[in-house]
Parts: C-alpha cells; sequence; structure tokens
C-alpha cells in the first residue's frame, strides 16, 4: 500500500468499526457501527508492512504508555506511531496489526483498543479481538511522493530511467513542427534542492527542466515554469500537488507559504536570463475554501516581487482558484501587477454536469457556455487570460472519432480567443485523447 492509501477497520468480534473519538486528539473506539471520515484512517508508509495511521482531524495513532490504549494524539509520526499491517495470506482483507510495543491491536470491547495481545498464532476468526476486516475506500494517491516513497532504493534509478526516455528532444522537435510555440512544464518545490532533495524525492529533475530549456531555445518554444507542487503543504489534495495524503494544508501558514516564495525566486534566479523563458506560474489550481482569497494574494504578491527581482521581461501566471471561487476574484488584484496572466482551466470533466451530458450537448456547452466564462475573465484593460489546460477527453469515451474532432476543434476556436493561448493536457499520455501528440499524429486535432 502506498502513502495516503485511506483504509477502514472493522471489528470482527464485536462487528464495529474503530475511530477516534471526536475525530482525533482523543482515544481510539470500536463502536462505530458504520464506517465515514472519522473511520477512514490515511495511511503514512514506512516500509511495505510499516505505517503511521492518520486520523480524521490530522494525529497519528500512537499507544499510550500509562495504559496501551491506542490514542491519536501525535503530530509528526515517529517510531512511536508505525504499526506493522499483517494480512491472512488466505484473506487478505482479514489483518492484524503489531503496535510499536511488539504485541497486537485488539478490540475486546467498544470504548477501548488497545495494544496488548501477545498471542502470536490466530485462526483468523470472528472470535479474535485482535483480527480486523480492513477495506480500502477512495481513490488512491498516484503522485511523485507515492512513487519514489514506494520504489524507496531504486526510485533514483526509476525516474532516471523515465526522464531519460519519456521526453526527449524529439519532442521538442516534433512540437515545433506542429506549430505549438510554447510547452508548459509543471515542477516539484523539492526541484530547488537538487541533487539532494528532502526524502523520499530523489535529484535529477533540474537536469531535465534545464535540458528542456536547451531544446525549447533551439526549437524556438516559449518556456513556461509551472509550480504544481508547492512547499509546505497541498493546495487542492491532488496527487500532482505532491501531497503525502491529499491532505490540504498549504497556505495556513505563513511558513508554507514563504517556503514557496523561496522555490519561486530559486526558479526566476536560475532562468530569468534564458532567452526561452516564458513565464512562470507561481501555483497551480489552488482550491477554495481551503486555500483562502486573502492567503493566495499574500502569496501571489510574494511570488511576483520574488520573479521581478531577477526579469521584468518573464510574464507572471496567477492561476484562479478551483471550487466555489468568483472567477473574477484576481482582477482588480492583477492590475497592479505588470506583465500578469490569469490561467482558468476547462474540462469537461470532473462534475456531475458533463457526466450525462450527450456528444452534441458537449459541444453546444463548448460552444455557448465556454465564451461566456472567458468573457468573464478576459475583461478591458484587465490581464491577460490563458486557458492552461484543456483536453479532448469527455465522458463520452464510446464516441466516434469524428465526434472528437467536432469536439476538440469547438475547444480550439474558442480557447482561440484567450489573449495569452491555451495549453492542452498533456502533450505525451498512455491514455490516448489526453495525449495532444497522439491526437495530432492521428488526426484528431488540426492546428
Amino acid at each position: 500500500m502506498l502513502d495516503g492509501t485511506q483504509v477502514q477497520l472493522k471489528s470482527l468480534k464485536l462487528n464495529t468499526y474503530i475511530s477516534a473519538e471526536s475525530g482525533g486528539d482523543s482515544v481510539i473506539v470500536a463502536n462505530r457501527t458504520s464506517a465515514s471520515g472519522w473511520e477512514t484512517f490515511k495511511l503514512w508508509r514506512v516500509d511495505e508492512t510499516t505505517f503511521n495511521l492518520r486520523v480524521f482531524q490530522g494525529q497519528f495513532v500512537r499507544r499510550s504508555t500509562k495504559s496501551n490504549r491506542l490514542v491519536a494524539k501525535a503530530t509528526n509520526p515517529t517510531a512511536s506511531e508505525q504499526f506493522v499491517i499483517i494480512r491472512n495470506s488466505n484473506n487478505p482483507s482479514h489483518v492484524r496489526i503489531r503496535a510499536p510495543n511488539g504485541l497486537f491491536v485488539q478490540a475486546k470491547t467498544t470504548d477501548a483498543v488497545t495494544a496488548d495481545c501477545s498471542q502470536e498464532g490466530t485462526n483468523w476468526g470472528n472470535n479474535d479481538p485482535s483480527v480486523f476486516e480492513m477495506t480500502l475506500v477512495g481513490d488512491q494517491l498516484t503522485g511523485e511522493f507515492q512513487l519514489t516513497n514506494g520504489y524507496g532504493s531504486s526510485a533514483a534509478s526509476v525516474l532516471t530511467n523515465h526522464w531519460s526516455a519519456y521526453i526527449t528532444e524529439d519532442d521538442f522537435r516534433s512540437m515545433a513542427n506542429d506549430k505549438l510555440t510554447a510547452v508548459r512544464i509543471p515542477v516539484g518545490w523539492w526541484i530547488a534542492s537538487d541533487q539532494n532533495p528532502p526524502k523520499p524525492f530523489v535529484g535529477g529533475s533540474l537536469q531535465v527542466l534545464d535540458n528542456a530549456f536547451t531544446w525549447a531555445e533551439k526549437y524556438n518554444l516559449g518556456v513556461i515554469v509551472d509550480l504544481h507542487a508547492p512547499s509546505g503543504g497541498s493546495q487542492n489534495g491532488n496527487d500532482h500537488s505532491g501531497t503525502r495524503d491529499g491532505t490540504k494544508d498549504w497556505g495556513t501558514t505563513d511558513v508554507s507559504i514563504d517556503q514557496t516564495v523561496a522555490v519561486i525566486d530559486f526558479l526566476a534566479s536560475r532562468y530569468a536570463q534564458r532567452s526561452g523563458l516564458l513565464a512562470i506560474e507561481l501555483i497551480n489550481e489552488p482550491l477554495a475554501p481551503g486555500v483562502t482569497l486573502d492567503s493566495l494574494k499574500k502569496y501571489y504578491q510574494a511570488g511576483y516581487n520574488a520573479v521581478r527581482k531577477h526579469t521584468a521581461d518573464a510574464y507572471v501566471i496567477l492561476s484562479n482558484r478551483l471550487g466555489p471561487a468568483d472567477p473574477t476574484e484576481l482582477l482588480q488584484f492583477s492590475k497592479g501587477l505588470n506583465k500578469a496572466v490569469i490561467d482558468v482551466h476547462y474540462y469537461n470533466l470532473y462534475t456531475d454536469t458533463f457526466r450525462d451530458m450527450t456528444v452534441q450537448q458537449n459541444i453546444d456547452y463548448v460552444n455557448n457556455n465556454r465564451p461566456k466564462e472567458l468573457s468573464t475573465v478576459m475583461v478591458a484593460d484587465g490581464p491577460l487570460v490563458f486557458v492552461g489546460e484543456w483536453t479532448g477527453e469527455w465522458y463520452r469515451t464510446e464516441a466516434s472519432k469524428q465526434d472528437y474532432q467536432k469536439f476538440v476543434q469547438a475547444q480550439l476556436k474558442v480557447f482561440g480567443r484567450a489573449t495569452f493561448g491555451w495549453a492542452y493536457w498533456i502533450w505525451k499520455n498512455v491514455n490516448n485523447h489526453w495525449s495532444l501528440e497522439w491526437m495530432i499524429n492521428n488526426g484528431y486535432i488540426s492546428l
């Protein structure tokens, strides 16, 4: 199991779920007859079988040395919060959990879960209070944190091989031949600590970005460096934000803002004199309401200033908030920033609005609704507007090639009006319709 895996644990003997009382900062009990948020634990991987268990409010489970009861009190896990999960080889959903004291966790009563079972063997039956049914819930995070921590000592070689083969100079040549003018490259905060970033991340990504600049300049492509994963927490809980377990905590402290500004300062300093630098995007897809408008503006001002320390020429891109936020909320703020760009992302995905739409309804939505949405942020005397992400994929995966062609051509027509242009997510992907390279080579998109 990888970092961020969410599990629910049900006592076979009591037929109840375990949870932290009140969701956290309290004792662990086994009195829940159904499972939801409080009964869900997020795993932090130590090794293949050893994990920290994080409760709903963010604390980590440990054994109380006074009573052997499990409690959720720790805010930073240590060896005292490491538990070994042992699966039944005949039924992997049935598990026993060995606590740091070497004894097994058990639930004899509903009001206490303890780490005091010394019995090594078990028949894995319903009469054993140390046997739990473990259910995996939610989507598995599959970001760079999960990959590098999962591969462990092999991570460096795995990523080095990937970087050397996945995107090469040939890709940049193809982009130029296909009439693209720029590339938007996502990076994580740990690039500023290359070659020896904090574990589990591995070094090498900085050289990859250096190579991208060299190739982009050779083929007259601009480079947009996009900070997808900020320092000090996740801005949206998505795996591409570098998160360990999906917790949305970036921007809640000045520390996370200051650390992320330092990354922007590093990137601007390193690439300001490169002719290929077109823009630096300060953060990708901050999510409301977790990231407040006040904290985002504070960061954007500081990040803008960091870029301007090193270059007056590069554009500075400000990503609009996702979620329940006014798409115009940054317009007045950005008017005072020279060469500022607002980034908006448009997908006919991710909400129930699009799930039941027919092919024609999707195309009509692009033709009728997207121009209005774009016009809302593309105002006179306002910042430039960048459709920083869109794709040819939708929920109508049974659609014909002609349907896909109509869908993407409608988007190209609308997004072509954006004053800073657009970027397709993504150039190369194993899922064909997400891959701009595949879409062009197979006649789905004509630029």
